[in-house]
């Protein structure tokens, strides 16, 4: 609104200098274009993204499955993490050697980080891909949905940050354009412009 208020004020102003002009119409324009090309950057970078991610949350459900694992016995070893700030004696003890069959049939033994405090013989699930090696869980649809509302937004705010600069750029330029006509205009008034004998 300032902007179009400055190409407003400035239109018949007898003061008006050149790039007054200028510098209303670029925050204009600017104006414009983080109004409406920032948020449609970042509308369809948003929207490519669910794409990209419901793609991904479809191809790992199909890949990851929960399957049923048997304690064999408990590990009283360091835990799985082995950053002290991440980890805690309470994993220490949640750490057992256990067995599961894959999708495929196959037969897998190891160590793994039980959910919860368990007992031998005692049975949790976990989530494996196709082979039966441990995986993480899938990503759901509204985690993807998520991270892409996140990504339009990242897009929607960098490039309207760079818009802004490119806009404060101009601005400069107009600025030291500004400071030299003056000083040009300083050095042909002479030094004794404005003295009572100078005839000025």
């Amino acid at each position: 609104m300032r902007a179009m208020r400055g190409v407003w004020r400035w239109r018949r102003n007898p003061l008006r200098r050149r790039t007054d002009r200028i510098e209303a119409w670029v925050a204009l324009v600017a104006a414009l274009l983080i109004a409406l090309g920032a948020t449609s950057a970042g509308w369809l970078t948003g929207r490519a993204a669910q794409g990209a991610l419901l793609e991904t949350v479809r191809i790992q459900h199909q890949q990851r499955h929960l399957v049923w694992v048997t304690v064999d016995r408990l590990l009283s070893r360091a835990p799985l993490d082995p950053d002290p700030e991440t980890s805690s004696q309470r994993d220490a003890h949640r750490r057992v050697l256990a067995r599961w069959t894959a999708r495929d049939g196959s037969a897998h033994i190891g160590q793994l980080a039980a959910p919860r405090p368990v007992e031998t013989g005692e049975r949790f699930r976990i989530w494996t891909d196709d082979r039966g090696r441990v995986v993480p869980r899938p990503m759901d649809a509204s985690t993807a949905a998520t991270h892409a509302v996140l990504a339009g937004l990242g897009t929607t705010a960098g490039v309207g940050m760079m818009i802004e600069g490119a806009r404060r750029m101009v601005v400069w330029q107009l600025m030291v354009r500004r400071f030299r006509r003056w000083d040009q205009e300083w050095k042909r008034a002479g030094q004794d412009w404005g003295r009572a004998d100078a005839g000025s």
